[in-house]
């Protein structure tokens, strides 16, 4: 009744009409919605048309022109009191229409509030916080005192893999990680391994005079006792056994003495296998280690990585496979013995006499220097934990890199494992302080992780990449790994993904530290000559690249010249690595944790990966380019190996295509709206095919696990096909023409599917081979 009051007043006091509408519109820009409101004056030009409403009219004196009408005939008062009615009536309804509206106001509204401040949103171009900034914060969280302290907390004299002591290391890395306030849990599996005999040693004796039982052991050796002749091979590389072959020297059933060094155990006892050997000893030369005449050494033979009895799958408690082993187990005897023992044997050594190159001694031995290997190491089952915390990216939380250090150790381990796991537990901290206490939001997600029965090659971090491959090979964007990242103080080494060269180098501009000028003195014009090296079988990181197609890195801080001998022996002491640092082990942490640290944060804080993807166009290139030579000159020397038939050209056109989809992405990334996240997703994930499209489609993982065709090992692999032609070229008995050419095919398709994949869609593929 008021509005119908309010508007009889209005008519009869001849105020404008109006109406309110409501309107809601979104800003676009990010800004709250606003209700606009709207006068209109439809009504008004509508009631007027009908003869109502209108203008004010006033009399000379300011009355109302009604109230001197009052005095007229009953007829003009009918029809003034008729007119009023209908005037009545008409308010009433205008009232009604008018409270209806005034109702669905607030329903409109009823969304958005005027005074709720603004709220800014993430868009995908970048994050909250500049890259500046998070350098700044970084560099505040990761010192070397609180390195210092994580240190001294995890180091133990002794933690050999799935012992009580590798556990209670494990929980104290599971209680940082829940005390960070990290998502953490643990990855249990079940492992065979070889230790040394629980009872009794292993034997070596020379001549029935020297004898030694020595306490440092190989893990995976084939078991037994053999007797042959002793026959020194130097560092047992093949051109090693090649130089012994060319002297018309029998192998056959020899016991080949060898020098640690210059590649790893398994590969010096695979290459003596070749040569029919029955046994291989292996010792530290003093040329090579300065770390005393009695220090044992320790490691493993498999030609591979993770449990060798579990191939190609993981090692869980549930998996139920009949018995198989990896074909990378050796099948002679492997063992090692100490300076002394080594040097005894090589003084008695008669035969043939040494290459000049090979320093050091005069005689090759002959079939009457006899020798007994024995060695009865046994085969257990242990249980290990895998310890992992994770902090979750606010864009891409299933986009993750990966961070990890091996736990256990043969002896104290200091430098193989307590410095990464060191580190790893001081930038899960920094890192999620950074979230949690100063807005830092990572796109991506972190994923930490504490590997154990690292010593027996990778084992640990194997499983697990072999538990849940199917979903890694598609989500983890980068590995990165700490183990033995601090030997030496003067060098500095990486072994890396082409993919990451490039963010590598940035890294090497962008970190300073205050104690050490080191890192800085690398980041020159050839960086990559000084620091780079290739990516080893027996590194953690191998793995990650070679076997699940991960872009990983590894690197270290080493000595110039022979580096930290110490790896592997009993005496990897802290203070043993303090003499080989000068004292700056917690300084050199700290570098080395903030390499790994702006390695990780630009991945998991920049819209678009920081992978370059020419340069594996470059590293492709360059093994086609010499391919292309070799098959020419062998199908100039041996005609009747490579047919003319036999071209290059279509290697080279899917080298071409690699090149143009390489640069059609960089056009693809210019042309885009980088602030839609679907889109970042997208060119991400092509990004990301390309390490994993570079593994070998046609090899088993189970028989050839490392088949990645540039960085693995296998008859698949570009290096191989380079072996292969030169083995054509100088009738090896091992050459196969049939086989060349069919894994040549393979390889070639390879490099195309990879080109393919990274092209996009399948609409955009050129299909010119």
């Amino acid at each position: 009744m008021e509005q119908a009051r309010s508007t009889i007043s209005k008519i009869f006091n001849g105020e404008p009409h109006t109406y309110t509408r409501f309107n809601l519109t979104q800003n676009m820009e990010g800004d709250n919605s606003q209700v606009e409101m709207k006068l209109s004056s439809d009504m008004d030009e509508e009631v007027g048309e009908n003869g109502v409403g209108g203008r004010h009219h006033h009399t000379s004196n300011g009355k109302p022109y009604m109230a001197q009408k009052l005095g007229r005939t009953p007829k003009d008062l009918c029809f003034m009191v008729s007119a009023a009615l209908l005037v009545f009536f008409i308010g009433l309804l205008i009232g009604y229409i008018a409270v209806g509206k005034k109702q669905v106001a607030p329903v409109c509204a009823s969304s958005v509030s005027l005074t709720e401040p603004s709220v800014l949103h993430e868009t995908g171009a970048a994050p909250l916080m500049d890259w500046d900034d998070v350098k700044t914060l970084f560099a505040q969280k990761l010192t070397a005192a609180k390195l210092q302290n994580a240190l001294s907390e995890f180091s133990q004299v002794s933690h050999r893999a799935g012992s009580p002591e590798d556990e209670s290391l494990g929980n104290k890395v599971l209680q940082r990680f829940k005390g960070y306030g990290m998502n953490t849990w643990t990855d249990e599996h079940f492992i065979k391994v070889q230790d040394p005999p629980s009872s009794g040693s292993n034997r070596v004796v020379f001549k029935n005079t020297l004898q030694e039982f020595p306490k440092g052991f190989l893990s995976y050796s084939n078991t037994g006792s053999v007797t042959g002749a002793v026959l020194y091979a130097h560092y047992g590389l093949e051109e090693d056994f090649r130089k012994l072959r060319d002297r018309n020297i029998n192998m056959n059933g020899r016991v080949m003495l060898v020098r640690a060094g210059k590649i790893n155990f398994a590969e010096k006892v695979a290459n003596a296998a070749k040569m029919n050997a029955s046994a291989v000893l292996i010792y530290p030369d003093p040329t090579d280690y300065s770390i005393g005449d009695k220090t044992e050494l320790y490691g493993h033979v498999h030609m591979g990585s993770g449990d060798p009895y579990t191939p190609g799958f993981p090692s869980f408690n549930h998996t139920q496979f009949p018995p198989v082993e990896s074909s990378g187990l050796p099948r002679i005897l492997a063992q090692t013995i100490t300076q002394d023992m080594a040097i005894k044997i090589l003084r008695q050594l008669e035969g043939q006499r040494m290459p000049d190159e090979w320093e050091g001694y005069s005689k090759l031995g002959n079939e009457s220097d006899i020798i007994t290997v024995e060695v009865k190491n046994v085969l257990a089952e242990k249980k290990i934990h895998n310890v992992f915390g994770v902090i979750k990216g606010f864009v891409d939380s299933d986009r993750y890199v990966v961070i990890g250090a091996q736990r256990d150790a043969w002896g104290p381990g200091f430098a193989a494992s307590t410095v990464g796991t060191a580190v790893l537990v001081e930038l899960a901290r920094s890192i999620a302080d950074m979230v949690k206490n100063d807005g830092f939001k990572p796109r991506r997600s972190i994923v930490f992780a504490s590997w154990s029965a690292g010593e027996y090659g990778s084992v640990g971090a194997t499983e697990w990449l072999e538990g849940y491959l199917s979903s890694l090979s598609t989500k983890a964007v980068s590995y990165i790994n700490l183990d033995g990242i601090v030997t030496g103080q003067k060098g500095f080494k990486v072994a890396a993904s082409p993919l990451l060269h490039t963010l590598i180098q940035k890294t090497l501009e962008e970190v300073k530290n205050k104690d050490l000028t080191l890192l800085n003195q690398f980041a020159k014009s050839d960086w990559e000559s000084n620091i780079l090296e290739p990516m080893e079988p027996d590194n953690a990181a191998y793995s990650f690249l070679a076997f699940s197609g991960i872009p990983s890195i590894s690197f270290r801080f080493s000595t110039e010249n022979s580096g930290y001998k110490f790896l592997g022996t009993l005496q990897d002491t802290s203070d043993n690595l303090n003499i080989a640092t000068s004292s700056q082990v917690p300084q050199l942490a700290e570098a080395a944790g903030r390499f790994a640290g702006h390695i990780a944060l630009r991945l998991v804080h920049d819209h678009l990966l920081q992978m370059d993807v020419m340069k594996y166009y470059k590293v492709i290139r360059s093994h086609v380019a010499k391919i292309n030579g070799k098959v020419r000159e062998v199908q100039r020397i041996k005609p009747e190996l490579l047919p003319k038939a036999l071209t290059v050209k279509w290697l080279i056109s899917a080298t071409g295509s690699y090149s143009r989809a390489a640069r059609n992405l960089l056009t693809d990334i210019q042309n885009s709206d980088l602030e839609d996240i679907e889109m970042c997703r997208l060119i991400n994930d092509r990004i990301m095919t390309v390490e994993r499209n570079l593994l070998s489609q046609y090899v088993s993982p189970r028989e050839s696990p490392f088949r990645h065709i540039l960085v693995g090992s296998g008859p698949h692999t570009l290096k191989a096909l380079l072996k292969h032609l030169d083995d054509l070229k100088y009738d090896n008995p091992d050459a196969d023409a049939d086989l060349f050419r069919n894994q040549f095919a393979l390889a070639t398709w390879t490099v195309q599917g990879c080109a393919n994949s990274l092209a996009g869609d399948i609409w955009s593929l050129d299909n010119e081979i």
